[in-house]
């Protein structure tokens, strides 16, 4: 997965090598002892040295060493040229960072995608005794993309030969061709034992690929999963088939973990996932899933139309270039057409391939129902792309698209307003990737029209935890998990947030479990115990009465401010909610909610510190509670600038940034709360001090 942004590489790739070896840096990042103290340097989690970084890539497990490969532009810490990153630890709390394992070349830059050991060397790549590493990424074209071609995504294939430190590129690149898919990225690897076979997800627009090969090299299509199931209001990224136990159980499942953006539960970035079964060839979602997962039938209301641009618009006011064609009958030239608006026409403004900006204002008009009914597509770039209500001179409503070709359902409640002038404005600002919208059917009516609704079960109701995966585990090695790390970050403001010589972090590794619970069959996300390794002081008491609070430095043993682990047990049979803050000295805070008669856990960050930099990022996340039992532990990890929540054992998690000027130090446990039992706040050294 890559970004919203669309890149140019022809220039940027000068000074990359384009030969099939990656070239060792004369003075490899190894090497260097960096100080990695800088404002919101995230102390336990990791991080580059420098410059951008988003998915985890190529994760695998090998001689007891954790590879973890990683997006990465080493020239700018916004996105950029994407090369793969490369971090080793032997212990998942300490990572070393190595030189970068692949470089852009002439077939593009260089995507998400998966490695495994190929430990029967079924490839050829390597020999009995030597079994190759082998990685499947996927190529971006960004000079492809730029000429209005969609398929300029194609699957290919590296090799090791001395377990991941360098890598070869395959001669016969690309190992899957693009079949006209736009969106045709990040294949995902792992053995079949049944039949014997490789298998790979790809995610394919709004539903993933499954491909089989006995080489890693040759790939044929099985089937497809997800087209009518799942959410969709975004595009479907990072998927990863695993096979899990049931706990207590001597049964197993497939879980299918699948990313999306945007569409997440609280705005952006987020990984649904499946249970079900597979055979090699075809998914299978489970039955209560199906039940569950089902979607209902949009409703679009009939009422007075505004304006469904089947006869021009004579009634609105161009200016800029985007528009100059309105309306249109169906796609641009060298444009994935449309779909999802009614009769012929609507307004499109991929006008010069997305480079183009410009606006449409309409006439001036009296509200006089109480919803404003519309359909909406194309990029998500609030405020810049989209359709805005304007009252009195000021923008009072907004809409925009979700990175896909297809026209949602959208309303506005504008009652507040009946019987003012408005005027309606239609906007393309944004002259990057997904630069364009569409509208269609604006109609005025006193009911409001509904998408349809598409339910989803979310790995982490936070809103930065993002493309995550598990490390691919080799037989016969002692590291049996599911250890999975994700993107901290968003792509609602991934770019924009406050670092400087880096951008962004993983979330801390977790070991996956499949439970049975009062919900049905969940994921659960626990932290790994080797966490508890950085536990250099503690502060603990039996209990904490509404209104009482708990609190240890952050400053660790060698001076630096450090990560704090805050412990507690809840009863779930009592009435009244769980509701504590953490705070610092600045008067910064993050407000927790568990209320078990709603079944809602909520986060509220709006004054957890720096938040300007972008205005969707000041929030209050929200999320269904679930848990196994009566009597259970929480756990808040608060770092530099993140907190991680686990609920029951990480049952129910949410992962969010945060900026704070320093770490909350403090707990409270609010007045309305019930009170917190064996409650502990534990500091935990920094993994970058010397040792």
């Amino acid at each position: 997965m890559k970004s919203v942004l669309s890149l140019i590489i022809s220039t940027a790739l000068v000074g990359c090598s384009m030969n099939q070896t990656s070239p060792l840096p004369v003075s490899p990042t190894s090497a260097v002892k960096a100080d990695r103290n800088e404002d919101y340097r995230p102390q336990i989690h990791f991080s580059p040295n420098e410059k951008w970084m988003n998915d985890p890539n190529g994760m695998f497990y090998l001689d007891g060493e954790y590879h973890l490969f990683f997006q990465h532009n080493p020239d700018a810490s916004v996105w950029g040229p994407m090369h793969w990153g490369h971090a080793v630890s032997k212990d998942l709390v300490h990572w070393e960072e190595r030189p970068i394992a692949l470089y852009p070349d002439e077939q593009g830059t260089i995507f998400s995608g998966s490695a495994v050991v190929d430990w029967n060397n079924s490839s050829g790549l390597g020999s009995d005794n030597n079994p190759p590493i082998v990685a499947l990424y996927t190529y971006h074209n960004a000079e492809m993309e730029k000429q209005g071609r969609i398929d300029y995504q194609t699957q290919a294939l590296a090799y090791s030969l001395d377990k991941g430190q360098t890598w070869q590129k395959y001669t016969g690149n690309p190992v899957i061709e693009n079949p006209g898919i736009k969106d045709f990225r990040d294949p995902k690897v792992m053995w079949h034992e049944p039949t014997q076979k490789w298998v790979m997800a790809l995610a394919q627009k709004d539903h993933i690929g499954f491909y089989s090969s006995d080489n890693l090299i040759d790939w044929s299509l099985e089937s497809t999963f997800g087209e009518e199931i799942g959410s969709h209001g975004g595009v479907w990224e990072c998927p990863e088939l695993l096979l899990m136990p049931v706990e207590g159980t001597n049964e197993s499942r497939y879980v299918l973990l699948v990313s999306i953006s945007p569409g997440g539960p609280n705005g952006g970035s987020a990984t649904q996932y499946f249970v079900g079964d597979f055979d090699g060839k075809t998914f299978v979602l489970d039955a209560d899933w199906e039940t569950e997962l089902a979607p209902t039938v949009a409703k679009f209301p009939t009422g007075k139309v505004f304006d469904d641009f089947e006869n021009g618009v004579n009634q609105w006011r161009a200016e800029g270039s985007a528009f100059s064609s309105a309306p249109t009958n169906g796609g641009h030239a060298n444009q994935p057409p449309p779909t999802g608006y009614t009769g012929v026409s609507l307004i499109n403004s991929f006008a010069d391939e997305d480079r183009a900006t410009g606006s449409l204002t309409s006439q001036l008009f009296t509200i006089t129902e109480k919803f404003i009914n519309f359909r909406v597509g194309g990029g998500h770039h609030p405020d810049k792309v989209g359709i805005q209500l304007i009252v009195d001179g000021e923008v009072v409503k907004s809409e925009t698209g979700l990175n896909r070709e297809t026209l949602h359902h959208a309303s506005w409640d504008v009652s507040e307003w009946m019987g003012e002038p408005a005027l309606l404005r239609i906007i393309d600002k944004e002259a990057a990737s997904w630069g364009h919208t569409y509208i269609d059917d604006i109609v005025f009516a006193n009911e409001p029209a509904e998408n349809r609704l598409e339910p989803a079960i979310w790995l982490d109701h936070g809103t930065d935890n993002y493309a995550g995966v598990t490390f691919f585990n080799t037989p016969n090695s002692n590291e049996s998990r599911h250890v999975f790390m994700g993107w901290m970050s968003n792509w609602l403001y991934a770019n924009e947030v406050p670092t400087n010589k880096w951008r962004s972090a993983m979330t801390l590794p977790r070991a996956l479990k499949l439970l049975n619970t009062p919900k049905g069959l969940r994921v659960q996300s626990q932290l790994v115990e080797e966490l508890d390794s950085l536990v250099e002081a503690t502060e603990q008491a039996t209990s904490l009465a509404p209104g009482e609070t708990i609190s240890l430095s952050s400053l660790d043993s060698s001076g630096r401010m450090s990560a704090l682990r805050y412990s507690f047990k809840v009863d779930a049979e009592l009435a009244s909610p769980v509701l504590v803050g953490f705070e610092n000295d600045q008067g910064e805070f993050v407000d927790i909610e568990i209320d078990h008669k709603r079944s809602v856990v909520s986060l509220d960050r709006s004054q957890s510190g720096k938040a300007g930099f972008n205005e969707q990022f000041s929030s209050v996340q929200e999320g269904p509670l679930t848990t196994i039992n009566t009597q259970y532990s929480v756990s808040i990890v608060i770092d530099r600038s993140s907190l991680e929540l686990f609920i029951d054992d990480g049952t129910t998690v949410m992962t969010s940034l945060i900026f704070p000027a320093s770490v909350y130090d403090t707990m409270s446990v609010k007045t309305d709360s019930q009170p917190l039992n064996q409650v502990s706040v534990e500091r935990l050294g920094s993994i970058w001090s010397a040792k």
